[in-house]
């Protein structure tokens, strides 16, 4: 998956009074474009010397391989010499795999910069707080940390069936497993039953976790999770979340998604390679 990066690893932790280096990684978007370079070698950021701004202008982000990121939070475009702006989206298929998964966790947090302008409580301009990644609220001391959405994807199983579906409405045109946002009040496995159940009619039993994945395009954190169907039903699809849903042998099941990146696609491999029950 794109955060499986080991041995390395990508410290997220906010550093106090940080001040970039003329070596410093600089991310920048102009919507979902991010200004990189790609080449040869792969992805590459600009560094803290190619910009004319003063220091204050860069946001601490988070540290990789030794090496300071910062987020110069405008839109403006720059005309940097071998770099341009390409859609955010390279996260699924540009190397090295390190530099890809620090574009999309800069990403997140550039997104929640962008909302975390304002208090909800009192409309005042949020500040940023110094000792750690919070927004607070001058007047009336509101605190906003960075948006994480807990998420399901789930794997429906029957014996040696995998059921797949395909988003309505959506670019991804792909095959994907069934998912969903966790509800206030509600636990993730209360959240496998219902999403399954408004989504294509069926219910599902022995619930068991996979893995989690961070997600950065919708602020969310994944949790996959395997359920059996518990009795035989027709499909009975919601439409206006899915195009289709349908029943896939083992080893009939479409491997369309090569990169890698997502816990959906590491969960339908996981299944496939499984010899048949």
């Amino acid at each position: 998956m794109i955060q499986d990066i080991e041995p390395k690893h990508l410290y997220n932790e906010w550093k106090k009074n940080a001040v970039p280096k003329k070596s410093s990684a600089v991310v920048q978007f102009r919507g979902q474009d991010l200004l990189c370079r790609i080449d040869d070698n792969g992805l590459k950021f600009p560094s803290r010397a190619q910009f004319t701004e003063p220091d204050e202008a860069f946001t601490y982000l988070f540290e990789l391989d030794g090496r300071e990121y910062y987020l110069l939070f405008d839109e403006n475009e720059r005309a940097l010499d071998g770099y341009s702006y390409r859609n955010i989206g390279l996260f699924r298929t540009e190397k090295p795999k390190e530099l890809a998964y620090a574009a999309v966790s800069a990403w997140h947090l550039c997104s929640w910069y962008r909302d975390a302008r304002y208090c909800g409580r009192c409309g005042e301009k949020l500040v940023h707080d110094g000792n750690e990644r919070m927004m607070r609220c001058p007047k009336c001391g509101q605190m906003e940390y960075p948006k994480i959405c807990p998420a399901v994807i789930i794997a429906v199983t029957d014996k040696n069936r995998l059921l797949l579906s395909k988003y309505a409405g959506r670019t991804y045109k792909r095959y994907a497993l069934l998912a969903g946002f966790t509800e206030i009040g509600e636990t993730l496995e209360e959240t496998v039953k219902r999403e399954v159940m408004e989504e294509v009619g069926l219910k599902v039993t022995n619930i068991r976790y996979y893995k989690s994945q961070p997600w950065s395009f919708s602020d969310t954190l994944l949790a996959g999770f395997f359920c059996d169907l518990e009795e035989p039903g027709q499909i009975r699809l919601d439409e206006n979340e899915l195009a289709l849903a349908e029943w896939f042998e083992r080893e009939d099941i479409p491997l369309e998604d090569e990169e890698h990146a997502s816990l959906t696609h590491e969960m339908i491999r996981y299944f496939h390679d499984q010899e048949s029950r």
